[in-house]
């Protein structure tokens, strides 16, 4: 068994689309309602239906559970889905059944009768897809069950969890190579979303998959428009936002402490925002209730920290916002990428300052891993500084960080491509600051924060300048031809690129060693000009969707304007569906086959199977009530025709990107020089999800 152990980048290698076996495409259509693979789907599939260990890297919405649900249904036997969460197993489930799909699940959330039932089923072979957590397959009762069945594949979903230095490390997934020793003849396939290259050979190696065919697809998300913003007045920063551009639809708040998600749901909830709080500090019961109603209700914003979002199978969240800078290229890219699965424009917006890096820059220092960790954290941290500072492609800086090529003349759909930021010389600006922290450390034996370089760059004689003579400086006041917003856009990019150095835990500014070229004139340093008004979806393409009342505004804004009445009755006909039922709208149909329903306009079950996204079983249970709610609104309009063909898409679900939409002086004093000793207003740890979430 197993691979070459070659790595095939998308669209290269043997198993291109429509080369794969006869029987995975007859039960694609039959099963999910697709006629056709898509990127490298076909030949993963083809790859462990013929019973090689495979390693796949593809986006979130990318297809991944294809990978694993199509040589299930194929192979004899049942597959085993290892999955990290189990607050996601029900509708995962869920999902497959209304596919008609016999699938299940064992957890800790199950009592002894419902475990013995799903056991039961396993040993008949009357399931296709069997998920568990890695924690079970450390108990030999799990595994004795396993070894007396017949199972078809292995897939171990989230396989980033096995890197020791990632951002969603799970210690039980180290024991997962067992899989390997124990049923050597039974094909294994890792998956993740996300990881770099060394993470890519570390859940390799780990994994014990030494032979194992190797996959990437392309990491880009063409849907996904990505912005930054200079942090002014966050909280008004990210309401503008929501309210101009997202009114009314789903979407994730990334914040880093609990206290910041607290305050900040609490302030979008004040402010006609419907927004619930996610994080590791409230109880259990709290957060399946939260996050039970994000995937079921329209229109409602979390806002999280990081301990939200990995599995989170909603393909209609339409923004990623992170209110706080993130830790790391892969952690960043993994959270927007929870956005637009369904392949529709979605928006990944963040709101980033000065104060932002000096925080990462403290919390590297004070971490209690050794030298090498913090060096790491330290390069994860350079890399998201790069992107952020970037006046080049952001699409293209997010692929080469990942190892891909990016289209040459930038993507058109970021804010730099959009709106190109203007750069100016910073060298002797910089040569200031420098200067000016020179001073106090040789002059004065003193260290200080970014705000007090800044007074004294202005010539501002506060109480703290004037309590340590900062005002008899020979650098007081040199640098009033900058504004107070423009000196700290000038420090954020000096920390950014190594000019400046965080030290301690009050965040004092000190010189590296790059420093001394730049006050020698040995270099130049450009960087971006502060802008005098953040960029906004107005700015950047010319009309905003803040007029758009309706939440299904985004899906529905590829629809002719005849079309989107006969959309919004469909919607509300699935939620119908949905709330009877008990499980996620999605779960009937996307919004990506609803808008193709109304723009072919079935008239009879059999056109209406035609659709992509449609498969027997949906047909089966939905067509009649799909037709009548069409027959309801008395025929298609004459100018709604035609057909829009679709592919598998994320996770079991169409995803077909369209045309983008149009995308269109108070200086917050952050608290760079005070300790904040309260734990709930420190980051919340990669660690911190409570062991019933995962267990």
């Amino acid at each position: 068994m197993g691979g070459s152990g070659v790595m095939t980048e998308a669209g290269e290698g043997p198993g291109a689309v429509g080369t794969v076996d006869s029987e995975a495409l007859a039960t694609l259509h039959r099963v999910f309602g697709y006629d056709s693979f898509r990127g490298e789907q076909a030949a993963v599939i083809e790859h462990v239906v013929a019973g090689g260990d495979a390693v796949v890297l593809m986006p979130t919405g990318g297809g991944k559970s294809l990978c694993y649900q199509i040589p299930s249904l194929v192979r004899p036997g049942t597959g085993i889905v290892v999955s990290p969460l189990i607050a996601l197993m029900q509708d995962q489930v869920d999902a497959l059944r209304a596919l008609g799909v016999r699938a299940g699940f064992m957890n800790s959330t199950q009592d002894f009768d419902e475990r013995r039932v799903v056991e039961a089923e396993f040993l008949a072979g009357e399931l296709d897809l069997l998920y568990l957590a890695p924690e079970r397959l450390r108990l030999e009762s799990s595994l004795d069950l396993l070894s007396r069945g017949k199972i078809a594949v292995f897939a171990i979903d989230e396989a980033h969890c096995v890197s020791q230095w990632g951002h969603d490390f799970r210690p039980d997934y180290l024991a997962l190579s067992l899989l390997g020793e124990r049923w050597p003849d039974v094909p294994r396939i890792a998956l993740t979303a996300t990881a770099t290259h060394a993470t890519h050979q570390e859940i390799t190696q780990r994994l014990g998959m030494p032979d194992a065919r190797h996959f990437v697809a392309s990491f880009d998300r063409p849907n996904i428009q990505y912005r930054i913003v200079p942090k002014a007045d966050p909280k008004k920063q990210l309401l503008s936002f929501l309210k101009e551009e997202h009114a009314g639809d789903a979407g994730i708040v990334y914040c880093l402490s609990r206290n910041s998600v607290e305050r900040t749901a609490e302030f979008l909830s004040a402010n006609g925002v419907q927004a619930v709080p996610y994080h590791a500090g409230l109880d259990a019961g709290t957060r399946a209730a939260h996050q039970s109603r994000f995937l079921r209700e329209d229109g409602l914003v979390v806002v999280a920290t990081i301990a939200f979002g990995m599995g989170i199978d909603k393909p209609d969240v339409r923004f990623v916002a992170h209110y706080d800078l993130p830790k790391s290229v892969e952690g960043y890219y993994q959270e927007t990428g929870r956005a637009g699965r369904d392949g529709l424009p979605s928006t990944a917006w963040m709101a980033y300052g000065l104060n932002d890096v000096i925080q990462q820059r403290k919390m590297i220092q004070g971490s209690e891993g050794d030298e090498a960790h913090r060096r790491r954290s330290a390069a994860h941290l350079d890399a998201m500084l790069a992107l952020c500072e970037t006046v080049q492609c952001r699409r293209s800086q997010l692929l080469a960080y990942f190892g891909q090529d990016p289209e040459p003349g930038g993507c058109g759909n970021c804010d730099t491509c959009l709106v190109p930021p203007d750069t100016w010389d910073g060298t002797v600006a910089a040569q200031k600051v420098l200067s000016t922290v020179w001073r106090l450390e040789r002059e004065r034996r003193q260290k200080f924060g970014a705000v007090q370089i800044v007074d004294i760059l202005l010539g501002r004689r506060t109480a703290k300048v004037i309590q340590f003579d900062h005002d008899q400086l020979s650098v007081f006041g040199i640098g009033e031809e900058l504004t107070e917003g423009e000196w700290r856009g000038v420090v954020r990019q000096m920390l950014a690129q190594g000019l400046l150095a965080v030290e301690g835990e009050y965040g004092t500014l000190v010189l590296t060693e790059e420093s001394g070229s730049v006050l020698r004139r040995e270099r130049d340093v450009p960087m971006r000009k502060e802008p005098k008004k953040a960029a906004t979806a107005k700015s950047a393409g010319g009309g905003g969707r803040g007029e758009r009342k309706a939440k299904a505004a985004a899906a529905a804004a590829e629809l002719p304007t005849e079309l989107q009445p006969a959309f919004e009755a469909l919607r509300t006909w699935r939620g119908e569906q949905a709330r009877e039922q008990g499980v996620p709208a999605y779960v009937i149909f996307h919004d990506a086959t609803l808008r193709e329903i109304v723009s072919v306009w079935p008239e009879s079950v059999a056109e209406l199977g035609g659709i992509s996204g449609v498969g027997e079983k949906k047909l089966a249970t939905y067509g009649e009530g799909v037709l009548k709610a069409l027959a309801a609104l008395g025929g298609a309009p004459v100018s709604g025709a035609g057909t829009a063909p679709g592919s598998p898409g994320g996770d079991a679900a169409g995803a077909r990107s369209g045309p983008q939409p149009d995308r269109t002086d108070r200086t917050e004093r952050d608290r760079t020089e005070r300790d904040r000793t309260e734990p709930d207003d420190w980051p919340e740890m990669e660690m911190e999800p409570e062991p019933e979430d995962w267990v």
